[in-house]
C-alpha cells in the first residue's frame, strides 16, 4: 500500500475514534454501541402486525411484533430518527421481546431511558415516540383481535 494510502488510512481510523469518543462523552457507551449496532433492526420476513407512529421532532418510529397467545415472540423496529431514537428503539425491542402483551402495555419512558443508563434531556422525545408507538401498535392488535 502506498504511503499516502497507508496516512489517510491511519487518519480514518483516528477520526472514527474520535467521533466515538466525543458520542460516548455526550450519551453513553451503551447508547453508542445500540445507535451504531442496533439489536432487532429493520422489518422482518414475517410478523404479526406493525404501527408506525411519527414523533414530535417528526421522525417516524415503527415496530413489527410478532404475537402468538398475547407473548411478543420477536419484535423489530425501523427508524428514520436521531441516534439516540435507534438507541430507544433497539432497547424497547429487547426489553419486550418474550415478554406479555400487558407488560408491553404497561412500559414506561423512565423503564427504557433506566435501561439505556440515561438519555440526555434533549433526547428524552426519542423514549416517547418509542412508548407511543408501542401502545398504539398494541390497542390496534387487541382492536382486531375483538
Amino acid at each position: 500500500m502506498p504511503k499516502d494510502e497507508e496516512d489517510f488510512d491511519k487518519f480514518v481510523e483516528k477520526l472514527q475514534k474520535e467521533i466515538i469518543d466525543n458520542e460516548i462523552h455526550d450519551f453513553n457507551e451503551h447508547i453508542v454501541n445500540l445507535y451504531h449496532n442496533p439489536k432487532n433492526w429493520g422489518k422482518p420476513a414475517n410478523f404479526t402486525l406493525s404501527h408506525s407512529c411519527k414523533g414530535e421532532e417528526n421522525d417516524t418510529m415503527e415496530f413489527y411484533l410478532t404475537i402468538q397467545d398475547d407473548i411478543i415472540k420477536s419484535a423489530n423496529f425501523f427508524t428514520d430518527g436521531c441516534g439516540a431514537t435507534v438507541a430507544a428503539g433497539s432497547q424497547t425491542t429487547v426489553l419486550i421481546e418474550g415478554k406479555s402483551l400487558e407488560y408491553a402495555e404497561s412500559l414506561k419512558t423512565e423503564d427504557i431511558d433506566l435501561a439505556l443508563n440515561g438519555l440526555p434531556e434533549d433526547h428524552k422525545h426519542s423514549l416517547e415516540l418509542a412508548v407511543n408507538t408501542l401502545r398504539n401498535l398494541i390497542a390496534k392488535y387487541k382492536s382486531k383481535r375483538n
